[in-house]
C-alpha cells in the first residue's frame, strides 16, 4: 500500500490521512505505522481483540495508485488473549463479508512452513473464488 521510501518529512509532496483523525496529515511511514497502532490498540485493547470497524486511511501521492486495500486479521482456530472463544467464527464471518465480492481480489497467505493443501486462507478462497481467478497465493515465512 505505502512505498515507504516516497514518504519523506518535509517534502510536502506525499502524505496520509486517517480518517479518524480530521485533517491532520502524516508524512512519514513511521508516523502512518503509530497511527495505524494507536488506533488499534483504542478500538480493540492491547490483548489481541478484533474489531470490524474500519481504519480508513488515504495516501496522497503521485506515485500510488488509487486502490481500496482492506487488510483483515489471519485465520484463526484457537483464542489467545482477551479473544472470546468464538473468535473464529467471528473473523471467518467478518473475511466473508469482503472475499464473497466479485470485486475483491484475495491474497491468500499462507506461512511457507504448512503444507498448503492445508492452508485455510487457501481453503477460503477456493469456497468463494473456485476457478482462481481472483485469488492471489503469498507464501510468507
Amino acid at each position: 500500500l505505502v512505498n515507504s521510501n516516497n514518504l519523506v518529512e518535509g517534502k510536502g509532496k506525499e502524505w496520509g490521512e486517517f480518517l479518524h483523525a480530521g485533517a491532520t496529515k502524516f508524512m512519514t511511514y513511521a508516523d502512518i505505522k503509530a497511527e495505524i497502532e494507536a488506533e488499534t490498540e483504542r478500538e480493540t485493547g492491547t490483548n489481541k481483540g478484533i474489531s470490524n470497524k474500519p481504519i480508513n486511511l488515504r495516501i496522497f501521492s503521485p506515485t500510488v495508485v488509487d486502490l481500496t486495500l482492506v487488510d483483515l486479521p489471519g485465520l484463526t482456530k484457537v483464542a489467545v488473549g482477551d479473544q472470546e472463544q468464538d473468535i473464529s467464527d467471528k473473523i471467518r464471518a467478518m473475511v466473508m463479508e469482503f472475499v464473497t465480492k466479485s470485486n475483491c481480489i484475495i491474497l491468500a497467505v499462507t506461512a511457507a512452513n504448512v503444507d498448503l493443501a492445508n492452508s485455510d486462507a487457501l481453503q477460503l478462497a477456493k469456497e468463494v473464488d473456485p476457478e482462481g481467478g481472483r485469488t492471489l497465493g503469498v507464501l510468507t515465512k
